[in-house]
């Protein structure tokens, strides 16, 4: 997550000028293909999100130089840990100069992934209940959704306890620790609570082993899985649990 004011612009940029106050995105915006016009989807077929490579994607090119004059490669395409970065401008958001700093940088990756996932791709329903696995920065983005969404229950799952406190700010009403679960899995333990499953569930973690978990805490018939996407590991999901 970052916040940044651009400094200049290049000669074909009309996009920005000098002064801009900016988010940078890690997933693209060309505003010209099919994708990115569409509502159905961010994911750019102009400048592929999951292509990752230290260049441009543009030209193939690095931008960054070290003292010696020798390449140093780009992060994720925007490199938002550096002071300085050079950025495609289909890879940072114009914002209002009047949100904080602080507040503006929030933008750009967890809040933004965390309440699109409940607001827009699942499209939460009022009086829902939502299971969330893994209240890190975007399983609390989710829980703050799902309640603007009007969701009924909202249980968070996680194997850090003290979550549970700062989950209530989000709208967390319940927690499951998978290690206090005793012979029970955690998905038993969520159907139990729901009486059938919950009506959406959330994967935030990225870690393949809980996929299965959560589309098994999914409420038969009509239950959704949100799927994050991290890590390199690839997971199965037994499909006789539909």
């Amino acid at each position: 997550m970052s916040y940044r004011i651009v400094e200049s612009v290049g000669e074909d940029v009309h996009e920005f000028v000098e002064g801009d106050y900016v988010v940078p995105i890690f997933l693209a915006d060309c505003g010209e293909c099919v994708d990115c016009r569409s509502k159905k989807s961010n994911l750019c077929s102009k400048l592929p999100p999951f292509d990752l490579t230290p260049w441009m994607l543009r030209d193939g090119t690095s931008r960054f130089t070290d003292i010696k004059g020798d390449t140093l490669y780009h992060f994720l395409y925007i490199s938002s840990f550096s002071e300085y970065t050079v950025v495609d401008v289909a890879h940072i958001t114009k914002v209002d100069r009047a949100i904080p700093p602080n507040r503006a940088c929030l933008l750009s990756c967890g809040i933004a992934t965390g309440v699109g996932a409940a607001w827009r791709t699942a499209n939460v329903e009022a009086g829902s209940t939502i299971a969330i696995f893994g209240l890190g920065t975007i399983g609390l983005a989710v829980a703050e959704g799902a309640r603007l969404r009007g969701a009924n229950r909202i249980i968070g799952v996680d194997v850090n306890p003290d979550k549970f406190e700062i989950g209530k700010k989000f709208g967390v009403t319940d927690f499951v620790n998978p290690s206090s679960c005793g012979s029970k899995s955690v998905s038993q333990v969520i159907c139990e609570m729901t009486d059938g499953g919950a009506d959406y569930c959330f994967e935030c973690v990225g870690r393949a082993s809980l996929v299965q978990d959560a589309f098994t805490c999914c409420r038969k018939g009509w239950g959704k899985l949100i799927v994050g996407r991290g890590g390199s590991a690839y997971g199965t999901i037994d499909l006789w649990q539909l």
